[in-house]
């Protein structure tokens, strides 16, 4: 309330109408000027342009004064009872014209108090309270109009400032995201594991190799791009999974299934892969017997939405003190923000405990409505 008060009633529109006001008695003194040769006619025509000054000031205040009040009893009963754009309108319209009107009474009381014997002339009272009221409402609009758009860029910079800020969080996550697959120690062991099937069993070696280069030639260019494609991202995580597995051995085994029609769907780059990285750093290399990861994309359907739910599902050491999946992780809550960014808040990512073990991370993407893909 008080800031809408504020926002009407303040030093810098009382400034405005001061100055409104001066201009005004200006230009009606202009005709009352004359000069008797000793200065008595231009001090007096300054007294008068002061006071007429302060007869267009008065109502302009009262003006001000009940637009403010109007506007933070506005404020106040919006919160209950909303009127609509109408309704709040003729509430300040009525507010305006109840205050222009108890002003010029109260004045036309003071006066008929210092001179009781002048005549109230009520045609001229209501003419000019229309007047007054008239001008008063239209400025009282155009200021209210000039409140609200100023509002609204307020919200369009705050919104283009959020939005760089996503912008700029997408991207870090997404070099989170390649130095969480694509970092040195995992290169080196890689390699190093390559080297050692060459020397013992060279058909291992080349299988491995190959892998590496299907998962580089992946990966490298994903990271370009501001969105890849499920069919791309699955792919990737195939050939970075059977790196995995040839360097595991039987600690390790997967499944990757996805509905044909959901191959294309658009996704930020590598936002599975680093559901997949969690669950095998912290789930099934934490066991020594390793573990079962599985991964799945599906449409589920309802009567007024359809979405695409993707999961990563392990059988490893679920959550814990030390597993990092307790959902509020750099790499997860980079993963929630480049979900909002690319999809609004209907795309969510969930976490689940299974049992007896485990974790079931869930991303869940809005799609046009009966689209079945």
């Amino acid at each position: 309330m008080k800031n809408a008060f504020l926002s009407i009633f303040n030093l810098r529109v009382i400034a405005i109408m001061l100055a409104l006001s001066v201009l005004l008695a200006l230009a009606r003194a202009l005709s009352w000027y004359s000069d008797d040769g000793q200065g008595e006619g231009a001090r007096r025509w300054l007294l008068e342009t002061a006071s007429y000054a302060g007869l267009a000031l008065l109502p302009g205040v009262f003006v001000l004064l009940s637009a403010a009040l109007a506007e933070a009893g506005l404020a106040a009963w919006r919160q209950r009872h909303p009127l609509g754009p109408r309704g709040e309108w003729l509430v300040r319209i009525g507010l305006v014209v109840s205050g222009l009107a108890l002003a010029m009474l109260l004045r036309l009381a003071w006066v008929n108090y210092k001179a009781p014997d002048v005549p109230v002339y009520w045609g001229f009272f209501l003419t000019r309270l229309a007047l007054y009221s008239l001008l008063g409402c239209m400025a009282y609009a155009v200021l209210v109009l000039r409140i609200k758009d100023s509002q609204l860029e307020q919200q369009l910079a705050l919104a283009q400032r959020q939005s760089e800020a996503l912008r700029t969080q997408q991207m870090e996550a997404q070099m989170l995201a390649l130095n969480a697959q694509i970092e040195p120690h995992f290169l080196f062991n890689t390699l190093a594991t390559t080297r050692r099937l060459y020397a013992t069993t060279p058909d291992r070696g080349r299988d491995m190799l190959g892998s590496l280069i299907a998962y580089l030639r992946a990966a490298l260019p994903g990271m370009r791009e501001q969105m890849s494609s499920l069919g791309q991202e699955l792919e990737l995580l195939r050939n970075y999974l059977h790196i995995l597995q040839m360097r595991m051995g039987d600690r390790l085994s997967f499944e990757i299934k996805a509905e044909p029609g959901l191959l294309d769907l658009r996704l930020p780059p590598l936002i599975l892969a680093t559901l997949v990285e969690n669950a095998i750093k912290h789930g099934l290399a934490a066991l020594t017997e390793g573990g079962h990861l599985q991964i799945s994309a599906q449409t589920v359907s309802s009567a007024d939405r359809s979405e695409a739910v993707l999961e990563v599902r392990d059988n490893g050491a679920g959550f814990g003190s030390n597993s990092g999946l307790g959902g509020s992780g750099v790499g997860l809550a980079n993963t929630r923000a480049r979900l909002l960014a690319c999809f609004g808040p209907s795309a969510k990512l969930e976490l689940e405990a299974l049992q007896p073990r485990g974790v079931l991370a869930r991303i869940r993407l809005p799609l046009p409505q009966g689209d079945m893909r």
